[in-house]
C-alpha cells in the first residue's frame, strides 16, 4: 500500500454496493444489500464505518450501541488489503465513536478458528470471556466472545 492513503468515514447508502462486494469476498454467508440498507436507515443504534483507498471501499465495520455497550456486528477487509492495518484502523474509528457516545465496554464474536482476528483483537485489548456454541450457521462453528473495557481510553482522551 506504499503511497496509498486510507481514509475512514461513516458509511452511506451509496456505499452499499461496494460494501456488499467486500462482504461477499469475506464471509461464507454474506449479509444482503437489504440488511445493510436497513442498518443504515432504520437502526438508530447502528454506526457503520468504511475504509477508503483511492475512492474504493476496501473495508468496513459496524457496531450497535446499546445503553453503554458497543456490540461490534461485523468487520471485513477486502482480501487484497488485509494485514495492512485497515482492520485496526476500523476498530480505532469505532472505539473513538463509542467513547464519544459514553460506551464503557465493547464486545464481539469471532470464529474460534480465526486466530488471526483473535490476535488483532487481543492486541487491541479485547479479552476472551465465553463461547457461543454453534454460533455460525454455515458450519455450526463456535464463536469466541471477546470484551474490551474502555475505562483507560476514557481517561486518556484529554491528553
Amino acid at each position: 500500500m506504499a503511497g496509498q492513503t486510507v481514509t475512514y468515514r461513516p458509511m452511506t447508502v451509496a456505499d452499499i454496493p461496494q460494501v456488499h462486494l467486500v462482504e461477499r469476498r469475506s464471509f461464507p454467508n454474506p449479509w444482503s444489500k437489504n440488511i445493510f440498507l436497513s442498518e443504515l436507515t432504520r437502526n438508530d443504534a447502528a454506526i457503520y464505518i468504511v475504509a477508503v483507498v483511492d475512492e474504493r471501499i476496501v473495508g468496513y465495520a459496524g457496531m450497535w450501541i446499546i445503553l453503554d455497550e458497543g456490540h461490534i456486528t461485523n468487520i471485513a477487509v477486502e482480501p487484497a488489503y488485509r494485514r495492512r492495518g485497515i482492520g485496526r484502523g476500523l476498530l480505532g474509528e469505532l472505539t473513538r465513536y463509542a467513547l464519544g457516545r459514553g460506551v464503557v465496554a465493547m464486545t464481539l464474536e469471532v470464529r474460534v478458528s480465526n486466530t488471526g482476528a483473535q490476535a488483532l483483537y487481543t492486541e487491541l485489548g479485547f479479552e476472551p470471556r465465553g463461547i457461543r456454541r454453534e454460533y455460525y450457521q454455515d458450519d455450526k462453528e463456535d464463536a469466541l466472545i471477546m470484551w474490551r473495557e474502555l475505562g483507560e481510553e476514557r481517561t486518556d482522551t484529554g491528553n
